[in-house]
């Protein structure tokens, strides 16, 4: 491999400072004393010790554990002309609350002489020398904002040179995120944008039409997107792309993007929400949390099935201390009879009793059904409860509707039916079907809203949790929770 496509570029410096300042010995006395590999922040500090070569070592580490900040989002999105990444960056922003930045946000920093010069040179030739743009990038991930609350980089680095630029000064993203799709699909996307000349907002003339007549008269074809425009843009991707993604190994994922933007951007969450495998065994125990309806049960039971973990439903737990007829069961059969809430503290002592069993703590559990609001889940965790591993499905409700408002019981089998994904299979047996009162629609919207009034603390509390779309096929669903059981889950800044 030569120099110009090799991944990594060490100047001659970086080892001379190393044994210098025993930096090597130091790897060496760490990696003793961890008996195994490096922790990823280990390497960190390590590396940024190379990569900046401070005079005082010591106080230079003193103060990059003091920042904090090995967990805050370093994401780095790329992709062709009409990928999407523009709208993916944007989203997983929001959700991360984190910063974005692209090249018109870093020529707009209005304090910087830098950003000042940059604009002089784009006014002139439409685009910004490459140490420039590298050099605004540094400058503004140096502010406290992307410092405590980490960064996604919209298209930088666009080319090889930028790449060794990025690498040299020391920024070094988490995860890395290539956008890819046929040319004729992204030719026929771009040939289908119209911008709004007073919003600025972008749509589409197949995908995304704005309903107002108003809005659809006065919107206009942006400037270079014609056909040739596009195929040349493209081609200049290509041929760029190639000798970028080598630079960012083991952090890269490569996502289509001819598909729904939705799943696009939940298997983006996916992948930034979930580091790199971790060496150090552990027990899973895992919480899923979603409204009724989400699918919960039965990702449970895949897991339960292929890990050997405990399936815990606290709804069944409640019935099966009844039906025992326990001291606790019997306390817990007069809210069954008069269909009310069970209290939260007969809750906790029948799943903390459970979790507590040997089978649980060996093998590790999947819990779903409770916590279901805040309080609850500062309960279970003061019992010592803690999950490792947290998942939120989110489904809309029309989803669930439809899920749930359409299953049928026969009174007489006791087999279970669905009218869109398996009706019954004569129309005596469809005439006695009955539906349980649970799944009336008024039922499930009651619980649809008491769930999501209470979600967004609940995410809050589990910092580390991952959302995922649960309105997709169930096992596609299972292989995003099993990438999270399989890989450490990343740890948030406050």
């Amino acid at each position: 491999m030569d120099a110009t496509t090799a991944p990594h570029r060490i100047p001659p410096e970086m080892p001379q400072y190393g044994e210098t300042h025993q930096i090597f010995e130091m790897m060496q006395v760490t990696l003793a004393a961890a008996g195994g590999p490096l922790s990823r922040e280990t390497r960190n500090l390590l590396e940024q010790l190379l990569i900046h070569q401070p005079k005082d070592p010591l106080q230079f580490m003193i103060d990059h554990l003091q920042r904090n900040n090995d967990h805050v989002p370093k994401i780095v999105i790329l992709g062709p002309p009409a990928s999407g990444k523009t709208t993916i960056a944007m989203w997983l922003a929001k959700h991360l609350k984190t910063n974005l930045l692209t090249v018109e946000s870093l020529l707009a920093m209005g304090h910087s002489e830098l950003a000042q010069e940059a604009r002089r040179h784009y006014a002139r030739k439409r685009s910004v020398p490459s140490m420039l743009l590298v050099r605004l990038v540094q400058e503004r991930l140096g502010e406290e904002d992307c410092i405590s609350r980490g960064w996604i980089l919209d298209g930088i680095p666009e080319t090889r040179e930028q790449a060794m630029m990025v690498q040299t000064l020391g920024i070094t993203p988490r995860h890395v995120i290539a956008l890819s799709a046929p040319d004729t699909v992204l030719i026929e996307r771009n040939l289908g944008k119209r911008i709004d000349p007073q919003t600025g907002e972008i749509y589409h003339t197949t995908f995304d039409w704005p309903p107002e007549a108003e809005i659809q008269s006065r919107l206009v074809v942006p400037e270079g997107i014609s056909e040739p425009d596009t195929v040349q843009r493209l081609l200049q991707h290509h041929r760029n792309i190639v000798r970028v993604l080598p630079s960012y190994p083991g952090i890269l994922k490569v996502i289509s993007a001819d598909q729904p933007c939705v799943d696009v951007f939940y298997q983006a969450l996916t992948y930034v929400q979930t580091n790199r495998r971790s060496n150090a065994p552990f027990t899973p125990r895992v919480l899923l949390c979603g409204p009724v309806g989400s699918g919960k049960s039965l990702q449970a039971g895949l897991l339960a099935q292929k890990y050997g973990l405990v399936n815990v439903c606290c709804g069944q737990l409640l019935k099966e201390a009844v039906a025992d007829k326990s001291r606790q069961g019997e306390t817990i059969q007069p809210f069954f009879e008069k269909e009310m809430t069970v209290p939260d503290s007969l809750v906790l002592k029948v799943l903390s009793q459970r979790l507590s069993q040997h089978d649980c703590v060996q093998r590790g559990w999947v819990l779903h059904g409770f916590p279901r609001d805040l309080d609850q889940a500062h309960l279970l965790d003061s019992m010592g409860h803690k999950p490792n591993r947290v998942f939120f499905l989110n489904v809309p409700l029309d989803s669930v509707l439809e899920r749930l408002t359409l299953r049928r019981t026969d009174p007489v089998t006791g087999e279970r039916y669905h009218l869109i994904y398996k009706p019954p299979p004569t129309m005596e047996v469809q005439a006695r079907l009955r539906q349980n009162p649970k799944d009336a629609e008024e039922q499930v919207k009651f619980k649809m809203d008491l769930f999501y009034r209470n979600s967004a603390e609940l995410e809050e509390f589990y910092k580390q949790a991952i959302t995922l779309n649960g309105d997709q096929d169930p096992y596609t669903v299972f292989e995003y929770i099993e990438s999270g059981i399989t890989h450490p889950l990343p740890q948030r800044g406050p």
